[in-house]
C-alpha cells in the first residue's frame, strides 16, 4: 500500500527551497496546483513514504480507518491527491494536535476544495505552497537571481540576454510547448502536442466533475475555449457569454471551476489613490500558454498566422514565468495589471512591494523596441515618482539598453539568465 521512496535524480524546482524550509519549521504542509504539474515527484524528493490517493487499492483503509493507516507511515509521509479521501484531514488534524513536531506529513492536491474550519483550522498545522507549471528557468537549469529580485533591486544593469541568443520563433516555441514536466522533459513536439491534447480532454471530461457535479462537458469544453482565446485579456464577463450563450450565473460557476482547477487565474487591477479613472476589470490568463494552444487546437503556423494570438501568448508565457517567482518571494509581491478607463494607458504586468513600491513589466512582440514601447511606463513613472523603482520592457530581440530614467529594454531571455550584468548602454 505504501511506497518507500528511493533517492533518484531529481530536476530543481523553485519551489524546493520553500518546501524545505516549511518541512524543517511546520508539522504539515499542502501543495497545490494544476494536475501534472509536477507535485508528487517535487513531493516525493523529501518523503520517507508515499500514499497515492487516487488508487483505489492504496485509498480503501484510509477511508475505513484513517488514523490507523496514518499511524504506520514512516514521516514525512506524503498523502499524495488529498481531496480523493478528504476524510484524511481529520487524521491528519489529530495526528497534528497529538504532536505537532516539524516535518511529519506533506499533502498534495489537484482540487481546490475548500476545508471547512472545523474540520482542518490551518493556523499552525498546514502552510499551503503553489506548485505550477514549470517556469522556462526550471527548464535550463537557471536556478539562481530571480527576475523579481533584480526588479527589487532596481538595478537597470541586471537585465542581460542569456548566453544563448533568441528570437520571436524561439520564444513561441516555448510559450506553445509549455511548462508541463512530461511535456516539456520527456517528449519530441509531436508527443508534447499529443500529451496536452489529452490533457485538456481530460480536464474538460473528467476533472471538471471532481469539483462540481453534473457539469455539462461539452459547454464548460466550449468556455474553457473562450477563456483561452482571451488569455491575457481585460474583458468583460458579458463578451464571454455572448460568445458561448451561456448566462453570467453559468459563466461564474465555470470560471471557479478552472480555478478551483488551476489552470486559469484572475490577475487583478493595480489601484493607487495617486491615479484615477483606472479599471477595476481583471486580467483573465491561462495558467500556461500551452494550455491555450492545445484548448483552441492550434498549430504554430496557425499562431504565427495571428498577431492577436501572439501578443498574448507571449503575455500568458511571460505572466507564466513570473507567477511562481512571486509566489515564492521573500520580498512577499503581489501580481497585478494597469489600465485606464479608455485604454489611454495599459501596462501589462505590475508588481507591488511592500510600502506601495512598484515595479512594471511590458511584453512586446517586437525586436527592436523603441521609446514608445515605453511610454505607459514612463507615464507610470511620473505618477509615481519615488514608488516607482523600475520598468522594464522585455521585447523578442538580442539587446538590453536603457529607455528612459528607470526604464529599460531587456530581452525575455532575461527571465531565466538571472545574475548577469551588462553595462547597459543607453538608448540613442
Amino acid at each position: 500500500m505504501t511506497e518507500v521512496m528511493p533517492h533518484a535524480v531529481y530536476k530543481e524546482r523553485l519551489v524546493d527551497k520553500a518546501l524545505d524550509t516549511y518541512l524543517s519549521k511546520l508539522p504539515a504542509v499542502l501543495l497545490v496546483g494544476p494536475r501534472a504539474s509536477g507535485k508528487t515527484t517535487t513531493a516525493s524528493r523529501c518523503a520517507a513514504s508515499v500514499v497515492h490517493l487516487d488508487r483505489p487499492a492504496e485509498a480503501g483503509l484510509f477511508r475505513a480507518d484513517p488514523d490507523a493507516a496514518l499511524s504506520r507511515l514512516p514521516e514525512p509521509a506524503l498523502l499524495d491527491e488529498w481531496q480523493e479521501v478528504p476524510e484524511i484531514l481529520g487524521a491528519v488534524k489529530r495526528m497534528v494536535d497529538d504532536d505537532p513536531h516539524a516535518g511529519r506529513f506533506v499533502l498534495t492536491g489537484s482540487v481546490g476544495k475548500q476545508t471547512q474550519a472545523s474540520t482542518w483550522p490551518s493556523t499552525g498545522r498546514i502552510v499551503r505552497l503553489p506548485v505550477f507549471p514549470m517556469a522556462q528557468r526550471e527548464i535550463v537549469g537557471s536556478i539562481g537571481e530571480s527576475f523579481i529580485d533584480r526588479l527589487y533591486a532596481a538595478d537597470l544593469t541586471a537585465f542581460t540576454a542569456g548566453s544563448q541568443p533568441c528570437d520571436i520563433n524561439d520564444y513561441l516555441g516555448m510559450a506553445i510547448r509549455g511548462g508541463f514536466p512530461d511535456a516539456v522533459l520527456n517528449r519530441d513536439e509531436e508527443g508534447a502536442e499529443l500529451w496536452l491534447a489529452g490533457y485538456v480532454e481530460e480536464l474538460t471530461h473528467q476533472d471538471v466533475r471532481l469539483v462540481r457535479r453534473g457539469i455539462d462537458p461539452e459547454r464548460f469544453g466550449a468556455y474553457a475555449e473562450a477563456v483561452a482565446s482571451i488569455t491575457a485579456g481585460v474583458v468583460d464577463v458579458a463578451t464571454i457569454l455572448d460568445s458561448v450563450h451561456i448566462d453570467r450565473r453559468t459563466a461564474d460557476a465555470y470560471w471557479r471551476v478552472m480555478e478551483n482547477l488551476y489552470v486559469a487565474d484572475a490577475v487583478s487591477a493595480w489601484w493607487s489613490s495617486r491615479l484615477t479613472r483606472l479599471v477595476a476589470l481583471p486580467k483573465r490568463y491561462m495558467v500556461d500558454a500551452a494550455l491555450a494552444v492545445a484548448l483552441l487546437r492550434l498549430d504554430t503556423e496557425s499562431v504565427v498566422r495571428d498577431i492577436d494570438m501572439v501578443g498574448r501568448l507571449l503575455d500568458t508565457w511571460v505572466a507564466q514565468q513570473l507567477r511562481p517567482e512571486v509566489a515564492l518571494s521573500r520580498h512577499r509581491p503581489r501580481l497585478h495589471h494597469l489600465r485606464t478607463k479608455g485604454g489611454e494607458h495599459e501596462v501589462d504586468l505590475v508588481i507591488e512591494f511592500g510600502g506601495g513600491r512598484v515595479a512594471a513589466v511590458e511584453v512586446k512582440a517586437t525586436a527592436s523596441p523603441g521609446t514608445d514601447d515605453a511610454r505607459h511606463l514612463r507615464w507610470l513613472r511620473d505618477a509615481l515618482g519615488d514608488r516607482f523603482l523600475i520598468g522594464v520592457v522585455l521585447h523578442t530581440g538580442p539587446g538590453d539598453f536603457v529607455l528612459s530614467d528607470r526604464v529599460v529594454a531587456a530581452p525575455m531571455s532575461t527571465l531565466w539568465a538571472g545574475g548577469c550584468r551588462s553595462s547597459v548602454p543607453p538608448s540613442p
